[in-house]
């Protein structure tokens, strides 16, 4: 009822993605003081943070690829300034900021919840961002993704269990029909179920494949030890 999340990962796991989370973070801050100075520090507290949550705690899910983390920061920072600039009522220009970036961020595949707090940078970031303008989509916006993409492909890519981006890993193996019954899936099955729920699903089908695999061969495995034993 609480929404607690039911999926475990190893303790390893847990201080791998606070490394990552460190690691990107650090990155960030370092290149964002020597090319930009202090102008391009607001940014840093909010989105770029949130976004090395997902990039090293959720290295697979489909709000971290590349494409939603960059083209949620940058629709969401050209949506924030234009209406910081056209909106003279900061609260309104705020959610507008905000409403609009969301249907944007829809439209073009890329939805990337830290892109919320980046729109929202772009009205409520003060003088030294207001200063900025349209610059600020280049800088801090599009100089710290840049930063933390490479951090995150080159990190991840020390661990064998982690996939990023999801391009980069192996396709799994499509689960095959088996005499236990169990049908394979395919991807217009997927594309289906998923009109079918109509919401946006932060998984990939390569990952609803392998636990579709993992949870049938489980099955098959139980029904054979238990026919054994009889």
């Amino acid at each position: 009822m609480l929404g607690i999340e039911s999926s475990r990962v190893s303790h390893r796991e847990r201080l791998v993605s606070a490394l990552g989370g460190f690691a990107g973070l650090l990155a960030v801050a370092l290149v964002s003081h020597a090319l930009g100075g202090a102008a391009a520090q607001p940014l840093l507290v909010f989105s770029i943070g949130a976004s090395a949550v997902l990039l090293f705690a959720v290295p697979h899910g489909a709000l971290s690829q590349p494409w939603p983390v960059v083209g949620g920061h940058l629709v969401s920072a050209l949506t924030g300034v234009a209406c910081a600039r056209l909106v003279p009522d900061t609260g309104l220009a705020a959610a507008l900021a905000v409403g609009l970036a969301i249907a944007a961020m829809h439209y073009l595949r890329c939805i990337h919840p830290p892109g919320g707090a980046t729109a929202l940078a772009a009205v409520l970031g003060g003088e030294s961002v207001r200063a900025l303008g349209f610059g600020f989509v280049l800088s801090p916006v599009l100089l710290n993704v840049c930063v933390i993409l490479a951090v995150a492909v080159a990190f991840n890519a020390v661990f064998p269990w982690r996939r990023y981006p999801a391009f980069l890993a192996r396709r799994a193996a499509s689960p095959q029909a088996s005499a236990a019954g169990y049908a394979a899936i395919s991807h217009e099955d997927f594309v289906f179920a998923l009109t079918q729920l109509d919401s946006f699903i932060d998984v990939s089908e390569e990952d609803l494949l392998r636990i579709y695999g993992l949870a049938t061969g489980r099955h098959r495995a139980l029904e054979a030890q238990a026919a054994a034993t009889k």
